[in-house]
């Protein structure tokens, strides 16, 4: 954790700030690629999505802005919804929080980035039934450079090597068991059993969590995802199952705790 004083506070409030703007371009990118993939997220600017006028830079100061108007829009006055402040207040929260955990370091920033990436996918699967390949893709790839730079500075060369094969195996793994899920799925139910974003997502989980991280987000998924979906099957309310959404809230639990969980489970239940 950062030192107690006045460089800390500076941090805090750095984060905090860095973690707003995060939060509003986030917003964006559920917003464009919910809609669709290949929407540019940088033009045009932000505009009302009931009447369509363009958004002044005043009335888009992230969550400042949806309270001063009391969550309406300037224009036309309608409602807008209140995902846009939850969303950056969240983001600025995982970064605020990192810092706290890890202090002013590259592993402040992994954690953050990974959980803004969650935060991400988990809205827009919720929205849209949709995890767009730039939270998985492009995540793949910043895991990839943010665990070899990590490992770098902590060990040289070999650390960086270590690192390297700890995301690459953990993303073929993430991939891999919920290919073969899906396949046989598919084979078995005759119809997809499994969306291509939820493969992809767990590749991109799997460069940040290694592979038994990649384990731990799939049980957890499957059961969180199970405890809530099984009660209204059995109702016969039959409805789509957003799993991406189970399996960020796994992901996090595992990033987390992961390592603690592991350890608890291998002496309780395997030592014995």
């Amino acid at each position: 954790m950062p030192t107690d004083g006045s460089s800390s506070t500076f941090f805090y409030i750095l984060a905090a700030v860095f973690g707003l703007l995060i939060g509003s371009f986030l917003n964006v990118c559920i917003l464009s690629w919910g809609k669709d993939p290949k929407e540019s997220v940088m033009r045009p600017r932000s505009r009302c999505p009931k009447c369509g006028q363009q958004i002044a830079w005043y009335d888009n100061i992230p969550v400042l802005s949806w309270l001063i108007l009391a969550g309406k829009c300037r224009h036309c006055r309608q409602s807008i919804s209140i995902m846009y402040p939850l969303v950056e207040l969240a983001t600025c929260i995982i970064w605020v929080y990192f810092v706290w955990l890890f202090g002013p370091s590259l592993a402040a920033v992994r954690a953050a980035v990974f959980f803004t990436l969650l935060l991400g996918i988990l809205v827009t699967d919720a929205r849209a039934y949709l995890i767009p390949d730039e939270f998985t893709i492009g995540g793949v790839v910043l895991g990839l450079i943010l665990t070899v730079t990590g490992a770098y500075l902590a060990n040289g060369t070999p650390g960086a090597m270590h690192g390297l094969v700890y995301s690459l195996i953990g993303g073929a793994v993430g991939f891999g068991i919920l290919w073969v899920v899906g396949f046989l799925g598919t084979i078995i139910l005759k119809q997809d059993a499994m969306g291509g974003g939820d493969i992809k997502m767990m590749a991109m989980v799997g460069v940040f969590v290694g592979w038994t991280g990649v384990l731990l987000t799939i049980f957890l998924g499957a059961l969180i995802g199970t405890a809530i979906f099984l009660p209204l099957t059995i109702m016969g309310r039959k409805q789509l199952v957003p799993f991406g959404i189970f399996l960020a809230i796994g992901a996090g639990v595992a990033y987390l705790f992961g390592p603690r969980l592991v350890q608890w489970y291998s002496v309780t239940y395997l030592a014995g």
